[in-house]
């Protein structure tokens, strides 16, 4: 997990001129660091460098437990709306059922509902890795048929040590299916 930046209060602010901004949205205007500070004292508030990397750099008078709440809160709300996606594996074989494959199937339109990508493995054994490519791929559009959710292929079929790897995620829009060899 990242390190939250350190964030410089009152005399931990470097910059010898910034831009100053009170709490209720007031610009104070471009003031050296001194002048900043008995502003804010006179107010019996902090001086918080919000934009550091700013020419000038820019500070808000207010008070610092204030404002550490209101990035508390910013940071809650912003990871309740992120979304994370991982991208989920299902192994096949040439020998797989179908009822097998409709349960993989089920399975992999249940994580594409839910937004993941995921990775579909061929995974080829003895005189299985030496078949033709288009073999191959029509072992692989046995299971992409079944699956219910609408998808795009996100990495086209290539082979891998252990057998044939595509990589395929939902798209939003209502439509058929390409064949797994065809562009979009």
């Amino acid at each position: 997990m990242k390190k939250p930046d350190r964030i410089a209060i009152n005399g931990q602010i470097r910059a010898s001129e910034l831009r100053v901004v009170t709490d209720d949205g007031e610009n104070l205007g471009v003031m050296s660091k001194d002048e900043a500070l008995s502003a804010a004292g006179s107010r019996r508030l902090d001086l918080i460098e919000i934009s550091p990397n700013a020419q000038p750099p820019v500070a808000k008078i207010m008070d610092y437990g204030k404002f550490q709440y209101q990035q508390k809160k910013k940071d809650r709300s912003t990871k309740a709306k992120a979304h994370v996606t991982e991208t989920k594996n299902v192994q096949i074989k040439i020998g797989t059922s179908e009822h097998d494959l409709g349960l993989k199937a089920k399975r992999v339109s249940a994580w594409l509902k839910e937004g993941h990508r995921v990775k579909i493995e061929l995974f080829l054994v003895g005189r299985a890795k030496y078949s033709t490519i288009t073999f191959q791929k029509e072992r692989l559009d046995r299971i992409t048929n079944l699956i219910a959710e609408n998808f795009r292929v996100a990495e086209e079929p290539k082979k891998n040590p252990k057998g044939l790897v595509m990589v395929i995620e939902r798209t939003g829009k209502e439509g058929v299916r390409p064949p797994i060899g065809a562009k979009e």
